[in-house]
């Protein structure tokens, strides 16, 4: 079976390592254009499937627009039988249509719920306890194709984005393989049941940094989900103040639940407080401690650094 395959960051690479290590027939690799990064953008920076695909020797094509004629010609001349696609962009109908056993996709979500680009991100967020990966076949619409296969995968309470991350990208890799092996003992023909529409749906929307700022009058279990859930990039953000009145905003990128904690006195929410070297932001309904902070234009810090540079 002729395999082209479609991604661009390192999750990708989980599934596109697993296809070459296990000796499927990868005949391309479609993934973004370069990018500029740099202080004056002057450097191209590789996408992650790019530089996987160029160590191991496969023909790599990086188009503008799906669309264009050129790219599409190429991608024609590869005669895929299967396209497998991993957090790449949303491909048109003459794209995804081409090869004869169609596009299937491995998304980082129990599909219908977490429908988007940041899927990981807001299952962490929404205090989920469990998330998983789906494969899928491609249609008109974005992650709502007939479903292959799905596998679960547990989050513990205390897990951020970095390590359900490396474990959804284990996992996909391995439903990936499974869904082309099915694919292949069926001739091109496997079992899909359409996804069903009626259930409480959460979506998983690109994060911005509106949508990445925490909201202090939460109750502290939602607001340390919050955190872990954009943790360890691009971090959650907040305007905090401090008692002398003066307010700053900082990152926030590790907390911890403080159990009953007391705090005396009438504390705002968003407001600090320092206890020795332990450092305590009031919530809806009582403190969370800080762990791992960044003030805005400062470097990353613990805690205890913070503190003793602090005077409350």
């Amino acid at each position: 079976m002729r395999i082209v395959f479609m991604g661009t960051p390192e999750f990708a690479v989980g599934t596109l390592q697993a296809l070459v290590e296990g000796g499927y027939n990868v005949v391309a690799v479609v993934t973004q254009p370069d990018k500029p990064v740099g202080r004056h953008a002057s450097v191209l920076h590789a996408p992650a499937v790019k530089v996987y695909a160029q160590e191991h020797g496969i023909p790599t094509l990086q188009p503008e627009k799906m669309k264009d004629e050129n790219f599409l010609e190429q991608l024609r001349s590869y005669n895929a039988d299967l396209q497998v696609v991993v957090a790449f962009r949303m491909l048109p109908e003459v794209v995804w249509t081409m090869p004869r056993f169609g596009t299937f996709n491995v998304h980082a979500a129990l599909l219908p719920q977490y429908r988007g680009a940041a899927p990981i991100n807001w299952a962490i967020i929404n205090g989920e306890t469990q998330t998983g990966v789906t494969t899928f076949f491609l249609d008109h619409d974005i992650d709502t194709g007939r479903i292959i296969m799905q596998k679960p995968f547990d989050i513990p309470d205390d897990a951020d984005v970095e390590y359900v991350y490396d474990g959804l990208m284990e996992l996909g890799a391995q439903t990936a393989i499974e869904t082309v092996d099915a694919l292949i003992e069926g001739g091109g023909v496997v079992k899909s049941i359409p996804q069903t529409e009626t259930l409480e749906l959460h979506n998983a929307p690109k994060l911005t940094k509106s949508n990445c700022k925490i909201d202090w009058s939460l109750p502290t279990k939602q607001v340390y989900d919050f955190i872990r859930g954009l943790c360890p990039i691009p971090g959650a953000w907040g305007n905090v103040s401090l008692p002398d009145g003066t307010a700053i905003e900082m990152k926030i990128y590790k907390a911890a639940k403080c159990g009953g904690k007391e705090i005396a006195g009438n504390v705002a929410q968003g407001t600090l407080i320092k206890e020795k070297k332990h450092i305590y932001i009031m919530c809806g309904d009582g403190p969370l401690e800080l762990l791992i902070l960044q003030p805005v234009g400062k470097s990353k810090m613990d805690a205890a650094a913070f503190a003793n540079g602090l005077r409350m």
